[in-house]
């Protein structure tokens, strides 16, 4: 069950995308597994994808097309990740491209293709063959729930969100969906996720806004340190509400960032909340540190312990972990006699030792709450840094053991 996260209200459409879904049967029986996402004509588009060296066959062919031709169009399948399926995925990934292309009437090289789930596997192309056909007829601009919803594979709630803003006096809409629970781990977006915008954007200013977004929202996230070959984050933009963004350093243009950066913070930490068997949902923030790069490396060492998430699981307040996974990062300075860590209100450590007001049914009560603050101070420096994670529950196990069952 999802940690403080209920099923997404009426999302606010987007002029100019529409969504279409159908249920193809490319893993699942009885719900729709096939999104169609229509962007019309002149819409920016930018995206990022994941590091991982053994990416899909749908990745290679996304960036391909993402800098040959202005998109019009994306094709996203659950259920099959159609990765380390050699020439044959490829193909499947090109020819999934061409039968939306003459669906809609634009080119192949116009359409995106993203896919996640089980890797290994050749692509169902009987089922994207009578899918795809269904999917862009209905095409509708109020679908954005229903194309979150088949997006998902082992999330057990769909996640979207909108947000709409006045900028130079006219209404503007950002809404966005995204899937992901496990192989969650930041090395560009670890996830798939989809937000567009009807302002307008020039598709380097775009990329611009994506990059620090992301850096900001879902390169913060971890479940279990482990990055999905099928990563990707599009951010879509066609520029149907008449406000045209060209400086991001302006004051419009920070009004535009933040409202971007909340829909991707709100979709980054959905994810986290839904975490395969998360029962916790927390924040680990890293201050004073010498240097970012220091605090980086400490709030994910922590994150990343399997030995403090199953001690956040069972509402252990055993802080000997927090402090282990704190003192094996990789930092360029670190001095105990200077470092004070909290969980929540409570003092665990001051200036490198136990607290004297700290007793073990404080640390019980707070590690007990579903959501969990830890805070970890350096007392070095400047720098800060925070991630956002879950711990790792009986249930994790079980649904990774019988994933492909």
């Amino acid at each position: 069950m999802a940690v403080g996260l209920n099923p997404p209200a009426k999302l606010a459409p987007v002029q100019g995308i529409e969504l279409g879904i159908a249920e193809a049967g490319i893993r699942y029986s009885n719900r729709a597994d096939l999104v169609v996402l229509s962007l019309c004509e002149g819409s920016t588009c930018a995206a990022v994808f994941t590091k991982n060296k053994c990416c899909a066959a749908p990745v290679t062919l996304a960036r391909d097309h993402l800098a040959a031709a202005s998109v019009r169009a994306l094709v996203i399948n659950s259920g099959n990740a159609n990765a380390v399926t050699g020439e044959t995925g490829m193909r499947n990934a090109e020819q999934s491209c061409a039968m939306v292309a003459q669906a809609m009437g634009v080119d192949a090289s116009q359409v995106l293709p993203f896919s996640t789930g089980v890797i290994g596997e050749q692509l169902n192309m009987s089922a994207m063959t009578s899918g795809i056909p269904q999917a862009v007829a209905n095409l509708d601009v109020d679908n954005w729930l229903s194309a979150a919803e088949a997006l998902m594979t082992t999330d057990t709630i769909a996640k979207a969100v909108s947000t709409t803003v006045t900028l130079a006096g006219k209404p503007v809409t950002i809404t966005g969906m995204a899937k992901g629970s496990g192989m969650i781990c930041p090395n560009m977006a670890t996830m798939l996720a989809y937000v567009a915008t009807d302002a307008a954007l020039p598709q380097a200013l775009l990329q611009e806004c994506l990059h620090r977004g992301v850096d900001d929202s879902f390169n913060r996230i971890t479940v279990d340190g482990d990055t999905s070959t099928n990563d990707a984050l599009v951010l879509m933009a066609t520029g149907k509400s008449g406000f045209e963004l060209k400086d991001l350093e302006s004051e419009v243009g920070q009004q535009f960032y933040n409202a971007l950066e909340r829909v991707l913070v709100e979709l980054a930490t959905a994810i986290v909340r839904d975490a395969e068997g998360a029962t916790k949902f927390v924040r680990i923030d890293v201050r004073h540190a010498e240097r970012v790069d220091d605090a980086k490396a400490i709030a994910f060492s922590i994150a990343h312990s399997p030995l403090v998430k199953t001690a956040l699981f069972a509402s252990d307040p055993n802080w000997g972990r927090i402090l282990m996974a704190l003192g094996k990062a990789d930092v360029s300075a670190l001095e105990m006699s200077r470092v004070n860590i909290q969980i929540g209100d409570v003092a665990l450590i001051v200036k490198g030792e136990p607290a004297t007001t700290y007793h073990e049914a404080l640390g019980k009560q707070v590690f007990s709450q579903a959501e969990i603050g830890i805070t970890i101070d350096l007392g070095l420096g400047a720098a800060s840094f925070h991630v956002w994670t879950s711990d790792l529950s009986h249930d994790y196990v079980s649904i990774n053991a019988d994933y492909r069952s």
